[in-house]
């Protein structure tokens, strides 16, 4: 079997990651990783379990002794709690406002690299986040970064009914001191502002198509 590849899509809120990542999934027919996902998906957790998200301490101690699998369903890793994937509730404005805090913890983000590095698993990866290429998979050939212009980032977030101060947000992930929000050395640059997000993903569909050899495949990604 061919080794998997790993494509490390980063970029700060609103920047199109998670829409472009998914297209370039399932362009390429490799499996989406949505590591947000992952840390909304503590952040209800401990909302949940009424843990003090402002305790980084309590934060960690929640993390450590949850019970999560990974799984790969439609071509797509999820990160289930007690067999349960919080779909919807981790999209609400209460996580939204929550999942900053839990994610700024040092041994949060130990706990998911090492859980993330586990989807490698289920095939090749698209995955998306904020230090993918950077701390999670540093050693993969293939590292993109997507930003858009701060006005055009706060146009997305206001239509999606979210009001999010970005450029704080920027700062804060920017300047944590656990694997900060940062362009990752060598990443190829994707400017979505002003573009449709067929036009930005296919940007990296077609340099990922231009660098694979031609005799290279990706192991196929998970169906069930």
């Amino acid at each position: 079997m061919n080794k998997s590849i790993v494509i490390a899509i980063d970029g700060p809120s609103a920047s199109g990651k998670s829409t472009n990542a998914k297209l370039v999934a399932k362009a390429l027919e490799f499996v989406y990783v949505d590591t947000g996902a992952m840390y909304r998906t503590l952040a209800w957790y401990c909302r949940q379990k009424a843990v003090d998200i402002q305790d980084p301490k309590a934060v960690a101690t929640a993390c450590k002794r949850w019970k999560t699998t990974l799984q790969c369903i439609d071509g797509q890793a999820r990160l289930t709690v007690d067999g349960y994937y919080p779909e919807k509730e981790i999209r609400t404005k209460e996580t939204s406002a929550d999942v900053a805090h839990v994610a700024a913890v040092p041994k949060v983000r130990d706990w998911m690299k090492h859980k993330q590095r586990e989807c490698l698993a289920f095939g090749s990866l698209v995955m998306e986040g904020r230090d993918i290429g950077s701390n999670v998979f540093p050693e993969t050939e293939f590292k993109f970064y997507i930003d858009a212009s701060l006005d055009e980032r706060s146009k997305r977030r206001a239509a999606e009914g979210v009001h999010e101060n970005l450029a704080e947000r920027d700062q804060r992930d920017s300047q944590r001191a656990a694997a900060p929000l940062m362009i990752p050395l060598g990443a190829f640059f994707v400017n979505t502002s002003g573009q449709t997000p067929a036009q930005s993903s296919g940007l990296i569909i077609e340099e990922m198509r231009r660098r694979l050899p031609q005799n290279r495949s990706a192991p196929p990604a998970c169906t069930t």
